[in-house]
């Protein structure tokens, strides 16, 4: 064999071997550079997370806990309104056991009275029509609401607004005059309401006790001198009609015909304290999560 052919196949076998060398030692390399490139790129989304939290020195603050007074008195507010609402219940329950009740004499001593408001008291005597007086304008009362209350019903809010009439009651067995109310008066017979029909005889009666009334909110001072009387200010009334300040309100049962509507109490009280507690406490829920989004969560981590 020829040993220029030997010589020049082996020549060519290291070339060949040298540029293996040199493409496998190069993708080492390269490969090498691109672990590092992704090593770096792994590390970047922490120097960007760390970038999305506030700086250490921010809190809350006077504004945010300003803010907190919000969820706080909705909170007060809802628990104010279950202790409303109980006491509501209570009421409710406590007049219709005493407007139920079996009736009660007038007692001797009538500071007993003070403690006795919406009882059924029984008395016996005669009406004194010529000094009776009118309390209004009011709302006509059917089965202890009033009908302004209910939407109108069969009366249209025109002729439910009238008057209440109040007479003297000359007592049978005791010198003593009360005042009973004997009933209600559409307003268009304001002016002709004492030509109805009167009992002059004495005669039994029952009616529910009622205490003074204090001024209501934007309703003008009674003119006694005058005969305007908006409210119920017994001492002033008991003064006028010369009588004790005893006051009671016939029931229906007792008043006259064609004359005024008795059973003008009031016993059937709104108690709308349950909706007022889902209200409160919904707007509690809704600002406390408010709030501890935007100021809470965004809180720096410590």
């Amino acid at each position: 064999m020829n040993l220029s052919k030997i010589f020049g196949f082996l020549r060519g076998a290291n070339c060949a071997f040298n540029r293996r060398v040199h493409v496998l030692l190069s993708g080492n390399v390269n490969t090498q550079a691109r672990y590092q490139s992704r090593d770096v790129k792994l590390t970047r989304p922490k120097a960007i997370e760390t970038n999305k939290y506030r700086k250490p020195e921010e809190t809350i603050g006077l504004y945010g806990y300003s803010l907190l007074a919000i969820p706080v008195i909705t909170f007060a507010l809802g628990t104010w309104q279950i202790k409303r609402w109980k006491w509501k219940l209570d009421l409710i329950e406590k007049l219709k056991q005493r407007t139920s009740a079996e009736p009660i004499d007038l007692p001797s001593d009538l500071d007993e009275l003070k403690d006795k408001e919406y009882y059924r008291m029984k008395v016996k005597g005669k009406f004194l029509y010529e000094k009776e007086f009118l309390i209004g304008p009011r709302s006509l009362i059917i089965n202890g609401e009033a009908i302004s209350e209910k939407g109108g019903g069969v009366f249209s809010r025109k002729t439910s607004s009238g008057y209440y009439v109040i007479t003297p009651f000359k007592l049978e067995d005791r010198d003593l005059v009360i005042m009973i109310n004997r009933g209600w008066i559409p307003k268009c017979n304001r002016s002709t309401y004492k030509m109805g029909n009167k009992i002059t005889d004495f005669i039994e009666v029952i009616g529910i006790i009622r205490g003074t009334e204090k001024r209501p909110p934007f309703i003008p001072n009674n003119v006694s001198t005058k005969g305007v009387w908006h409210y119920r200010d017994l001492d002033a009334m008991a003064k006028i009609a010369e009588a004790e300040p005893v006051y009671i309100e016939l029931l229906a049962e007792y008043d006259t015909p064609q004359g005024p509507i008795g059973g003008q109490t009031k016993v059937a009280l709104r108690n709308e304290h349950f909706s007022y507690i889902i209200t409160w406490y919904s707007l509690f829920a809704c600002t406390s999560y408010m709030w501890f989004r935007q100021f809470v969560q965004k809180l720096p981590l410590i």
